[in-house]
């Protein structure tokens, strides 16, 4: 699959010396969904800036599509749609005229029913007579999507496009930005819900403090930094690990009434048979037994640990 947006060793100075970028290198191909993490300042926006073209690099080559975003920026910027986290409507504008309007800016010419069909898509289309200012903060959102949507962008940009929106709203949206995936839409998703990352992207790239600090297959990352953990629920409560068990790193937890022991999956030999029947001989009588991985959030936490501005 060929890399339908190329960043190549971009950095952003700011004046005053702030760096916000440092060497970001990031290809991103073609109908996927790209999932950009990072705590608050940690470069997301710039970056997402400097691809559309709202934002100048100071060193460094962007090309969206093959075209360079500065050398090439009509032909690049006809490529994006882009939703940002700000909602900048005009009040007293209709729906319709929203779009059509945004439609036109890049050159396309008329198309009622592509405009219908978005709208019908974002659960906007009773809406299309309404002025902006009537509507909900989560219905303004969708009409940004359609905005974005509207000249038939080959890469959508959602700069935190769920901020602030209701649950039902939400999963509305991701059933869209699914329906777009299905249509080779390449989507680069910012998000502070971590579960939106965990159930849309096909891969995550964790950014900090203006570096990429890695990017991955979902379930590879899953995989490579998840850890697993058993839960031993005790029949009676515990008031410490006993000395014979010491080797095993164990954790008492919830009063005394759970053991909690990390191992690797990926490993031959896990040490639970063994751990199992230790704990019996140390006089510790179980009740229960479950497994636990760490999700996507525990993950993001440890490899930003630190780094939030």
């Amino acid at each position: 699959m060929s890399a339908i947006v190329s960043v190549k060793d971009v950095n952003k100075t700011y004046d005053g010396g702030f760096e916000a970028l440092k060497s970001v290198s990031l290809d991103i191909d073609e109908g996927e969904v790209l999932a950009l993490l990072g705590p608050n300042g940690a470069g997301k926006t710039t970056l997402i800036s400097i691809i559309c073209g709202i934002a100048t690099a100071s060193s460094g080559r962007v090309t969206v599509g093959g075209h360079d975003t500065v050398d090439a920026y009509r032909e690049a910027r006809k490529l994006i749609g882009l939703v940002p986290q700000e909602i900048n409507l005009e009040p007293f504008e209709t729906v319709m005229n929203t779009v059509s309007f945004s439609r036109g800016l890049f050159g396309k010419g008329r198309d009622d029913a592509h405009l219908e069909r978005i709208l019908r898509d974002l659960t906007l289309w009773d809406k299309k007579d309404t002025q902006i200012k009537e509507l909900s903060g989560g219905m303004k959102r969708r009409v940004l999507i359609a905005k974005a949507l509207s000249h038939e962008p080959k890469v959508l940009f959602l700069d935190e496009p769920t901020a602030g929106v209701d649950v039902e709203l939400r999963r509305d949206m991701w059933e869209t930005m699914k329906d777009l995936k299905s249509h080779g839409v390449t989507i680069i998703l910012t998000t502070h819900y971590i579960e939106e990352a965990e159930m849309m992207a096909d891969r995550i790239g964790i950014i900090a403090k203006g570096e990429i600090k890695l990017v991955r297959e979902k379930d590879a990352l899953m995989d490579e930094l998840g850890k697993k953990q058993l839960v031993i629920e005790l029949a009676e409560q515990a008031m410490g690990i006993p000395e014979s068990l010491s080797d095993y790193g164990l954790s008492l937890v919830d009063g005394g009434h759970e053991v909690i022991y990390h191992y690797d999956s990926r490993k031959e030999r896990t040490g639970i048979i063994r751990l199992l029947n230790d704990l019996q001989s140390a006089g510790l009588q179980m009740s229960d037994v479950r497994t636990e991985q760490s999700s996507l959030e525990d993950i993001f936490v440890d490899l930003t640990k630190g780094e939030a501005r």
